[in-house]
């Protein structure tokens, strides 16, 4: 941009031009002028300037005292809006009031002052609107301005003279201006060509200067630009919003959403606008009710999630200080408190305001599509010829037609006379594969009483229920729909309470209501034969044959209990108890489904837990399944469980965790528990790994295995016991050896260490390996009779990944140095151990147990906090000092928690029986998460 012609400011005594007035909103969030008097600030604006005529020193002078007024009119707004923190319509207005003084008072500074022209020629006209969400009227507090400068023909130099001033006054007052100069007929082809430019121009506002230009502009836009055009822009917006969806996750309920631009976001409402008003030419939305575009209860949904968005938007900018338009973790805690949540039964207060988000998502996403897609059919052309030969429709049942190949009803109060037929046309649309019209979407939700207590006794309506489930294919489709519109809620009203239900941690993806029908379309998969090779165990399950429907019942109940006090399995398994014969199933099926519910979380703790290397883990899990159907069952709703969670949950080192410990429990459960003892299995693998080592001499075999003892033989692999093999084979006293070797069967890199034993020797691995960010999942350490130390860590990196063998040297070399002295991993460590910023709002209380059942010759103590980078380190390092030996380690993440179960003995090599032995650990271990606790948050 050129710079600021020379300023050409009138004689004094020259009359000035009266100055323009504004009147304020109808309704600010405090009184106008405690916002920001016009006429004050600009007295106080003339008397700064006084008689000065440069530029330079009009343009400090105006910055100044704009300065003072926009920062007492935002501290007054933002006052008031944290004594009404919904009130989010009057503040909005409140920064678009501020913003229009701002703006008007810059235009008079550079028209009167710095270029004043008492008698513009017609080309020197100019008109200042707003256009985009400032030409709306509403504005967050870190909003930009999108203003449009108006001009009759080609911009003159004194009309660049004057929007380069103005423009620059508003830079140094820090406002985020987006501009352009245009004529009328500039915005007519820019607006024919790009939908984005037509739809700021759709909310254009006149600010100041001159009106007629402006009414000019409207008048030309709806006759020649709008009129005649609406099939073409609703189109485009549809097309719009699709692609915006596709960006940000294609997910509602994404735990981290963006307000604005994520799915049921402000940017869907403000679709919704553009487009009834392109169509209807309308800025009143009441006036949609009049027009039958939104029906009253619409309307008044419309107008609670505009509300409460901009409210959590206006929140979010004054918390952060700037545009911020994601929720992320620490900003849902503070925008929660501002907005006066509280913690309400057993659940944070951050839990209640996004479930209150996700709310007015899904209702936004209901009125949106509804009214759209009905938009849509109305403006949209016929399909071409060909199309219409091809894709023929699908015969519909008696009682439904298509319509723009949506199905709908024939007769609207013949649909309603039967009740049922609110789950029948869900039925019908997976039998058919065809969408439902929102005509028919607007019918149902409107009618949800109708699905009352009588109709979900009907054996018609469990059967139907069951179908959608199990018969059609989709039944993730079916759910998701009638999630949507309340149908699931009010046909299990045990299920109201967790729709849109956020748990707050960074393992969940999604709500609770999502996870479930995730974990169903993923059942499906399965089915589907769509995961055999990543699934081979549960794919086989399935064909071998299971009770389908105890299967996907179970999975639909399996987190109905979360959100309360007590623990979910319990109460999920007590609601199962009266959901599942409501739903018609027979007594037997009743109780299975129970039991997975309650237990359906068994299986994945044993399996990440507790070391499936020892015979008593299988053992206890084979007696608390008891049968192989049930075993069978658990392992598919388990998979199922972890997978929807969220994307990359699942891994091959759960997928090997899960399968080992089912193929042990299936073998106890078919062949007897004796064949889980320790003799057998160390036999079996003293046997193999003579089998793999044919270059060796009997000497050499039998040295090897004698140097063992017999827990090294039953908790490792044969691949692992070669290793150890070829590392203690000729090894010194004074020599570390590793080995790294990527284990892609499982999704981790195995690093064996082979050294002279001393106390505390697990710690120091611990250490070496958390310096080069390494996440252990799995370890165990063994000292051999001639007082070598073997060790086995199974790491991944920060993604959950092996490491590429790129890294490794580097991984070795770090390693060698903590482990010779080189590098003290505690003092390393430090800068490191931190929790970002954005994690650092969740709570994970630390619990603390000691089982001395769980194995027969290890006490296990599991530790469960709060993740962070040096805790394993300071628990292993903490275990050392108090003379505790650590045999292994079995690690679980969930997102910000951590379960570390230690399996350990005494100095004595005995179980720890002492409950004051146990409680004097415990405060040990307490202060040792405290410390670093305090470190990370440093």
């Amino acid at each position: 941009m050129t710079q600021p012609h020379a300023a050409s400011a009138a004689p004094v005594s020259e009359p000035a031009p009266a100055p323009q007035t504004q009147s304020p909103p109808p309704v600010l969030i405090a009184p106008a002028e405690e916002i920001f008097d016009r006429d004050a600030v600009r007295a106080a604006l003339d008397a700064e300037i006084g008689t000065a005529t440069d530029e330079a020193t009009v343009r400090r002078a105006t910055v100044a005292v704009l300065s003072d007024a926009r920062d007492r009119g935002r501290a007054r707004v933002a006052e008031a809006f944290r004594e009404n923190p919904v009130a989010s319509n009057p503040t909005t207005r409140a920064y678009s009031w501020i913003t229009d003084g701002l703006v008007t008072l810059a235009w008079e500074v550079a028209t009167e002052r710095l270029h004043r022209r008492p008698n513009p020629t017609e080309g020197e006209r100019i008109a200042v609107l707003g256009v985009g969400g400032y030409g709306r009227g509403e504005m967050a507090p870190h909003s930009d301005v999108d203003l449009l400068f108006l001009t009759p023909w080609k911009i003159t130099p004194w009309a660049e003279s004057v929007i380069e001033s103005m423009l620059y006054i508003l830079w140094d007052l820090k406002l985020k201006v987006g501009h352009a100069s245009r004529t009328v007929k500039d915005c007519l082809r820019l607006g024919a060509e790009d939908f984005t430019i037509r739809t700021a121009m759709l909310e254009h506002r006149y600010l100041t200067g001159h009106a007629p230009l402006a009414d000019e502009l409207e008048a030309q836009l709806w006759s020649e630009l709008f009129q005649g055009s609406e099939r073409e822009f609703v189109a485009a917006k549809l097309e719009e919003r699709d692609a915006r969806h596709e960006k940000q996750g294609n997910k509602r309920y994404l735990v981290e959403p963006n307000v604005k631009e994520g799915k049921g976001g402000l940017r869907d409402l403000q679709s919704l606008f553009w487009i009834t008003k392109y169509v209807y030419r309308t800025d009143d939305t009441a006036e949609l009710v009049k027009l039958g575009v939104f029906r009253p209860d619409e309307h008044a949904t419309f107008i609670k999630a505009q509300s409460f968005l901009w409210a959590v938007r206006s929140h979010l900018h004054l918390i952060a200080g700037r545009a911020m338009e994601q929720l992320t973790f620490d900003l849902q805690v503070e925008v929660a408190a501002a907005m006066g949540f509280k913690d309400r039964g057993g659940r944070r207060a951050v839990e209640v305001f996004m479930q209150t988000y996700f709310r007015h998502a899904t209702a936004v996403g209901d009125l949106t599509r509804i009214v759209l897609t009905s938009l849509e059919a109305q403006h949209s052309k016929a399909p071409p010829l060909l199309a219409r030969v091809f894709r023929r429709t699908p015969k519909v049942a008696d009682g439904y037609v298509v319509e723009n190949n949506r199905l709908i009803f024939s007769d609207a109060n013949t649909f309603l006379s039967d009740k049922l037929n609110l789950l029948r046309i869900y039925e019908e649309a997976l039998r058919t594969g065809l969408l439902i019209h929102p005509d028919a979407m607007r019918l149902i939700k409107a009618n949800l009483h109708l699905i009352d207590t009588e109709m979900r006794a009907s054996t018609e309506a469990q059967r139907i229920f069951l179908d959608l489930l199990l018969e059609h294919g989709n039944p993730d489709r079916a759910l998701r729909r009638m999630n949507e519109l309340g149908v699931l809620a009010a046909f299990i009203p045990e299920f109201e309470p967790i729709v849109a239900m956020m748990q707050f941690n960074m393992y969940h993806s999604y709500t609770v209501d999502e996870h479930t029908i995730q974990c169903i379309w993923h059942l499906h998969e399965i089915e589907e034969h769509k995961l055999v090779e990543e699934l081979p165990v549960a794919t086989s399950i399935l064909e071998e044959g299971v009770n389908r429907r105890v299967l996907y019942v179970a999975l639909l109940l399996h987190d109905i209990g979360k959100g309360r006090d007590e623990d979910h399995s319990v109460v999920g398994a007590k609601i199962a108890r009266k959901v599942t014969p409501r739903l018609g199933l027979p007594k037997e099926e009743c109780a299975t489904v129970e039991w997975l519910v309650r237990h359906h979380l068994l299986m994945s703790d044993m399996a990440q837990k507790r070391d499936i290397a020892d015979p008593r883990t299988v053992r206890d899990f084979a007696k608390a399944v008891q049968t192989r159907e049930r075993l069978d069952l658990l392992l598919l709703l388990t998979v199922c469980d972890i997978r929807g969670v969220g994307p990359g949950t699942w891994n091959n080192w759960k997928a090997a965790l899960l399968r080992a410990l089912y193929r042990q429990t299936r073998r106890a459960l078919e062949s007897g528990m004796e064949d889980l003892n320790r003799e057998n299995r160390g036999a079996e693998a003293k046997k193999l790994l003579e089998e793999k080592l044919p270059d060796w001499s009997a000497v050499e075999v039998e040295t090897e295995i004698e140097r063992h003892y017999d827990p090294y033989w039953q908790g490792l692999h044969v691949t692992a016991h070669l290793v150890f093999a070829d590392l203690l084979r000729g090894i010194s006293t004074d020599e570390i050896r590793i080995d790294i070797h990527p284990d892609e069967d499982r999704d981790a890199t195995r690093v064996c260490f082979a050294l002279v034993d001393h106390p505390g020797i697990f710690s120091r691995l611990a250490g070496a390996l958390a310096l080069v960010g390494a996440d252990v999942v799995d370890a165990r350490t063994y000292t051999t009779k001639d007082g070598f130390a073997t060790a086995a860590f199974w790491i991944q990196d920060g993604d959950g990944s092996p490491y590429e063998s790129s890294r490794l040297p580097r991984l070795r070399e770090t390693i060698r140095k903590t482990l010779m002295g080189e590098v003290v991993a505690r003092e390393a460590m430090e800068p490191r151990d931190k929790i970002k910023k954005r994690e650092r709002a969740f709570r994970v209380p630390t619990s603390i147990t000691f089982d001395n059942d769980g194995s027969e010759i290890y006490t296990i103590i599991e530790v469960d906090t709060r993740d962070r980078p040096g805790l394993l380190h300071d628990l292993t390092r903490t275990l050392a000092a108090q003379n505790i030996y650590i045999a292994s380690a079995v690690i679980a993440t969930y997102g910000e928690q951590v379960v570390d179960s230690f399996y350990v003995k005494d100095m004595f090599g005995l179980k720890l029986h002492s409950a004051q032995r146990q409680k004097a650990l415990e405060r040990k271990l307490r202060d040792a998460i405290a410390a670093g606790v305090e470190r990370a948050y440093s």
